[in-house]
């Protein structure tokens, strides 16, 4: 497939979904920035998954308007650069903001206070008898609390 092929079936299949869709293509260059940032986000949850999603939506949005310049010129209707320029603008909104208010919309990670679990001076425990103290029991418990706060 070449070139002028791809990027023929891109126009095609972006005509398909605005007519199906009944949206303006502004509106759709908004809500598939913000679908590919938020689906980016929620598989990359490690350190960094901001910015790799919000990179993730301005390759979709280069590549689209790319594609789209390459499939004007081939038909001979190159439109003005701000009217791409607006279009990347369109899908970027968004994403940016999440990006720039992202580190605020991380919940705070819990470090467990070591004084709490500690056992006190004055309690019996198997240590004092010379007695190996069994493994502490773990809970699911804070997992699900960090689940239910993702």
């Amino acid at each position: 497939m070449t070139l002028i092929e791809l990027a023929s079936l891109f126009e095609a299949r972006k005509l398909t979904v605005i007519d199906s869709t009944g949206l303006d293509k502004d509106a759709l260059h908004i809500y598939f920035g913000m679908a590919l940032f938020l689906g980016v986000r929620l598989v990359w949850r490690w350190r960094g998954g901001w910015f790799v999603a919000w990179l993730a939506v301005l390759a979709m949005a280069c590549g689209g308007e790319w594609l789209d310049m390459t499939a004007e010129h081939s038909r001979s209707t190159i439109q003005p650069d701000a009217a791409h320029w607006h279009d990347i603008w369109n899908t970027m909104f968004w994403p940016t903001v999440l990006l720039l208010i992202g580190r605020w919309l991380q919940p705070k990670s819990e470090t467990p206070d070591i004084a709490a679990d500690a056992p006190r001076a004055d309690s019996f425990s198997p240590e004092s008898l010379g007695e190996e103290a069994p493994a502490p029991a773990r809970s699911g418990e804070n997992a699900e609390r960090r689940f239910e706060q993702a």
